[in-house]
C-alpha cells in the first residue's frame, strides 16, 4: 500500500475499535508490508492540537479527547435516591427508638439487618454513630442526624407523628391493638457513653453503598 492508504486505514481502525489497538493488531488488518509506524506517526503529528489527539497508552494506540477539553464532557446532575423498603424500615426504628443498637433493630423488625442497610442510610447522613451502650459487649448505637429532621421538614425529634396521627393519615391500620403506642424519642433511654475521636473518625461502614444484601430471616 501507498502510505497516504496505509495512513487511511490505520485512521479508519483506530476510529472503529472499540478499545486501544496495538502496532501488531493494526498490521494484521492490512496487506503484508504496510508501514504501520510511518502512518502512526503521522496521524500522531496531525492530530496534534486539534480537540482528538492519538495517544499510546501501553504501547496501543487510541484516538483520545485532548486533556486541556475534559471539562466539556462532565455533566453534573442530581440524581435522587430511592431507599428500599428494608431502609426505609430500619430508619424509622432508629427514629422512633434512638438510641438503638443493631440488635434492638433487629428485634423490632424480626429480620436480621444487612449491612448494606445501615451503609445507604449513613451515607445519605440520615443516621449517625451516637456512642456505646452501657452494657455487655459496649454494642455501637445509632440515631438520626438533623439532615434526617431537614429531609422530613420536622422542627425536632418530638415532632415526629404519633399513634393518632399516623392513623390519621392511613398510615396504621384501625384494627391495632388499643395498648399500642409509638415510641418517643425523646424519653428516657439507656445510658451510653460517647464514641471517642478515633472511633468517629474510623466508622463501622464498609464503602458499598449501590450493591447491599436482603434482609434475612
Amino acid at each position: 500500500m501507498i502510505h497516504e492508504e496505509t495512513e487511511r486505514a490505520v485512521e479508519a481502525l483506530l476510529f472503529a475499535a472499540a478499545g486501544p489497538l496495538s502496532a501488531a493488531d493494526l498490521a494484521r488488518r492490512l496487506p503484508e508490508g504496510a508501514e504501520v509506524g510511518k502512518a502512526l506517526a503521522a496521524l500522531k503529528a496531525h492530530y496534534a492540537g486539534r480537540g482528538v489527539v492519538l495517544d499510546i497508552v501501553a504501547d496501543k494506540w487510541q484516538f483520545r479527547t485532548a486533556i486541556d477539553l475534559s471539562y466539556l464532557m462532565i455533566e453534573e446532575r442530581e440524581e435522587p435516591r430511592k431507599l428500599s423498603k428494608a431502609a426505609l424500615e430500619t430508619l424509622a426504628i432508629i427514629a422512633y427508638h434512638q438510641p438503638v443498637t443493631r440488635a434492638e433493630i433487629e428485634t423490632v423488625r424480626g429480620v436480621g439487618l444487612s449491612r448494606g442497610t445501615l451503609d445507604v442510610l449513613h451515607e445519605l447522613n440520615l443516621i449517625k454513630l451516637r456512642g456505646r451502650r452501657r452494657s455487655p459487649g459496649r454494642p455501637v448505637t445509632y440515631g438520626t442526624t438533623e439532615a434526617f429532621l431537614e429531609q422530613f421538614s420536622l422542627p425536632s425529634l418530638a415532632d415526629l407523628p404519633g399513634a393518632s396521627e399516623m392513623r390519621a393519615a392511613g398510615l396504621l391500620d384501625l384494627n391495632v391493638p388499643s395498648d399500642f403506642f409509638v415510641p418517643d424519642p425523646s424519653g428516657t433511654k439507656a445510658v451510653e457513653d460517647p464514641l471517642t475521636i478515633e472511633e468517629l473518625e474510623q466508622p463501622e461502614f464498609h464503602q458499598d453503598f449501590f450493591e447491599f444484601e436482603e434482609d434475612k430471616p
